[in-house]
């Protein structure tokens, strides 16, 4: 018997799909998302208030766009390939309010020839927000893909950005 369910949320961001199998939120997604799963997979629709994982995820998300909570404490699951499951890593470790390349996450990796490769993993990253591939940004800083939409990316890193980063900037 599966125990995969999801619910449509309003949030910050609009709508997103929350994704849970038991104990554990495994996705979200947004409505333009890239490598959106086959929405098959996200088993039976239910209302996430009556959904101790989704109603809890929700709330976390709610909290974490008032800037009431930098990180999150809902279970998150994936299940990538052995690559993308040490990205996902990674990017957990990144702590809220700081970025880091793709590059970077290549020479942790041992070879920053994998910069394309991690870019790959990050954009496939099925739980965006709890893992924070928006703090992923180009060699130069610059904003690049989010699966999310570059408007969501841009809205996540200046929601964590310091407030003594944010006061200096001239736009």
């Amino acid at each position: 018997m599966t125990t995969v369910r999801h619910a449509l949320v309003e949030t910050t961001l609009g709508e997103v799909t929350l994704v849970a199998d038991g104990d554990d939120l495994t996705g979200l997604y947004f409505p333009e998302h890239w490598h959106l799963p086959d929405e098959t997979t996200f088993g039976v629709r239910v209302d996430a208030e009556e959904d101790d994982v989704l109603a809890r995820a929700k709330a976390e998300l709610d909290e974490f766009f008032v800037g009431d909570r930098e990180s999150f404490d809902v279970s998150v699951q994936t299940w990538g390939n052995e690559f993308s499951e040490r990205v996902w890593a990674m990017l957990r470790e990144i702590p809220y309010g700081q970025t880091t390349t793709y590059g970077a996450l290549a020479e942790r990796l041992g070879d920053r020839r994998l910069a394309q490769r991690v870019g790959q993993a990050v954009g496939r990253n099925p739980v965006c927000v709890f893992i924070p591939c928006h703090r992923v940004v180009g060699a130069d800083g610059s904003l690049t893909g989010y699966a999310g939409g570059l408007d969501r990316k841009r809205f996540l890193l200046e929601l964590e950005e310091p407030a003594e980063a944010s006061g200096s900037r001239l736009f």
